[in-house]
C-alpha cells in the first residue's frame, strides 16, 4: 500500500475526511497540480480565501511531489508570498515543482494562478525526506 493510500484522512486529499478539500493531483511536466474552489466556510475577510487555507493547498501541493516518489517526507519550512487577494468561488491551479535537492532535503517552489493567469500567492518549502519507503 503506498503511502498515499495509507492517510484517507488527510485534511487536504484524504477522500474520507468529510470536512476535507479532497484536492486531486496530476503531473504536468515537471509540476504537480491540482485545482481548488474556495467556498464561504474557507474565507478569511469577505470574498477572500483564509491564509490558512492557502499556506495548506501549497503545502499539500509541494509535498506530494515527494511522496509521489513513495517517499515519506514532511515540510521542513514553508515560506508564503501573498501578492494579491485570492477570491472566494473562484477556480484556482495551485503548482508545486523541485527547485533543487541536497542530500534529504528538497528545495520546492509554488504558486497559486486565478483563471486568467493572475499569481495570488507564491511559496518556497523545504521538504525532509525521513524514509525511503521503496528500500
Amino acid at each position: 500500500m503506498s503511502i498515499i493510500s495509507d492517510n484517507q484522512w488527510c485534511f487536504a486529499c484524504g477522500t474520507q475526511n468529510p470536512i476535507g478539500l479532497h484536492l486531486k493531483f496530476k503531473k504536468v511536466e515537471n509540476k504537480y497540480v491540482t485545482t481548488f474552489t474556495a467556498g464561504p466556510e474557507h474565507q478569511s475577510y469577505n470574498g477572500v480565501v483564509h491564509g490558512g487555507i492557502i499556506s495548506t493547498l501549497l503545502d499539500e501541493t509541494m509535498a506530494r511531489y515527494i511522496t509521489e516518489q513513495d517517499v515519506k517526507a514532511v515540510t521542513a519550512r514553508l515560506d508564503i508570498r501573498y501578492r494579491a487577494a485570492t477570491p472566494i468561488g473562484e477556480l484556482l491551479t495551485i503548482s508545486g515543482w523541485v527547485v533543487g535537492k541536497r542530500r534529504n532535503m528538497y528545495e520546492m517552489a509554488g504558486e497559486i494562478r486565478l483563471s486568467d493567469g493572475t499569481v495570488t500567492v507564491e511559496s518556497k518549502g523545504m521538504i525532509a525526506v525521513i524514509e525511503d519507503v521503496q528500500k
